[in-house]
């Protein structure tokens, strides 16, 4: 099971599955390199003098336009995703590729290649596909004596990535044991049931189960407020920045031109709620395709669903507190968990529907459970937000994240509000369980061509170029 910090995570843009997995897969090696020998053989961060990145299928696909190149070269300086100035990983590349030296940096610890050439010693694969998982990464050391050691990492998703074992097998590098925990759940059913024996709300059962994992209510508490405040942060940097995004699209940003255009209708146009909502999703997603900083919810490309959704209940529902933000995080983690437990949230494995319509889900858990839903109307606002989700395809155009996931996430924001308000119109009995609508999804993204998984080489991202 996900914790909700496991799930939400600060990072940058423009994917998390390109920058924020592949930043934690260098923290890694590194860890190891800098780390005490677990043989005398074993190599050391000093014994170092070639580093190679394979990146491999959709990682290779999408990967220049996702800027995983930039985010490996910041890793390996000793950037952590959650921390690092944006335009930080801008100077590290710039650096990296004009002297060809790059700083291999752990905690204090630091050792020069003098001859790294991004150009040359990160390759892009896209042919080359792994078994577990369409976005792969092989990272390869070289010693001076010629030793070498190849780590083969995966990127599932939102930031989390698998190691592969010696024998090629995929092993989580965390992941809970629900019998751990004094309210497991994996599966929607299971929540419901626990809901109904322990007499609790999602929110409630999902703030029992932070603090069994070593967290006070307290520090769960402010926590996730913190969350909550770089999601703001993120909506009024949005706001606030005019211009074109990076790359050759030339797309315009258009959220702070929103945000006059609502500013200056004041409240006689009965249709601005709404709009104030896709203003705020667009903010954070051309903050993300922008390279800036952002919230995995629960991926960077579906970042600004749960934060307008959010930002509109806390704008709208009378008496709203900090209580509001962190009871809507903790119902909209539950619902997050459920995926990642037993299906995906990669845009590269199941297309879009596992980033968008997952995030569309889980904000309508989030308003359903503020707006004094019952634990079966959350869940049902869940499955309502997934459903009409199903077999949304990833076709980035230029393999960015601009076109059409920034406005994508405004249409997914406003779903996620009549999710919630349809379930709250009835008594939560569905004829369709979350348990059904998921492996729906998956089967969906079984059968979905190779193309349309965050490839750019379907769909929109081949049609709109040649028109």
């Amino acid at each position: 099971m996900s914790s909700a910090f496991d799930i939400f995570k600060v990072g940058i843009g423009p994917s998390s599955s390109h920058t924020v997995g592949p930043m934690r897969a260098v923290a890694v090696l590194l860890d190891d390199l800098a780390g005490v020998p677990a043989e005398p053989t074993a190599l050391t961060l000093d014994d170092v003098s070639h580093l190679t990145v394979d990146l491999l299928g959709s990682l290779g696909a999408t990967g220049k336009g996702h800027g995983t190149d930039k985010a490996i070269v910041a890793a390996c300086s000793g950037a952590h995703p959650d921390t690092v100035d944006p335009s930080e990983v801008a100077s590290l590349w710039d650096d990296a590729r004009h002297t060809h030296r790059l700083v291999l940096r752990r905690g204090t610890r630091e050792h020069v290649l003098e001859d790294f050439d991004p150009a040359r010693d990160i390759r892009f694969l896209p042919r080359e596909r792994a078994a577990y998982h369409p976005n792969a990464l092989r990272l390869t050391v070289t010693a001076k004596d010629g030793r070498t050691l190849t780590r083969t990492f995966y990127s599932v998703g939102g930031g989390t990535i698998v190691a592969e074992d010696g024998a090629g097998n995929p092993v989580p590098l965390r992941a809970d044991d629900a019998s751990t925990l004094p309210y497991p759940f994996t599966t929607g059913a299971e929540l419901l049931a626990t809901c109904a024996a322990s007499g609790l709300s999602v929110a409630e059962l999902a703030r029992r189960n932070e603090i069994s994992r070593g967290r006070t209510a307290a520090e769960v508490h402010a926590g996730l407020l913190g969350l909550w405040d770089a999601m703001r942060d993120c909506i009024d940097a949005g706001c606030r920045t005019e211009g074109l995004l990076p790359g050759p699209l030339r797309v315009r940003r258009r959220a702070a031109a929103l945000l006059r255009t609502l500013k200056h209708a004041g409240t006689s146009d009965p249709w601005t709620a709404l709009d104030w909502v896709s203003l705020w999703a667009l903010a954070v997603n051309e903050q993300n395709a922008a390279g800036g900083r952002v919230v995995t919810a629960p991926t960077n490309g579906a970042a600004g669903v749960i934060p307008a959704v959010l930002r509109y209940a806390m704008d709208r529902l009378p008496g709203s507190d900090d209580g509001t933000a962190v009871d809507f995080l903790l119902a909209a983690s539950a619902i997050g968990s459920i995926y990642t437990s037993t299906a995906s949230i990669s845009g590269a494995e199941v297309g879009c529907q596992g980033e968008i319509g997952v995030a569309s889900s889980m904000a309508a858990a989030g308003l359903a459970q503020v707006l004094g839903g019952s634990p079966q109307q959350v869940v049902n606002a869940a499955e309502i937000g997934m459903e009409h989700h199903l077999g949304l395809t990833c076709d980035p155009v230029g393999g960015l994240v601009q076109i059409p996931c920034i406005e994508r996430n405004a249409i997914a924001a406003t779903t996620a509000i009549t999710a919630a308000r349809l379930a709250l119109a009835g008594d939560g009995r569905q004829i369709v369980s979350l348990d059904e609508v998921i492996a729906t999804m998956m089967a969906t993204g079984a059968d979905m061509a190779t193309r349309y998984k965050e490839t750019a080489e379907g769909g929109l991202a081949v049609n709109l170029v040649s028109c």
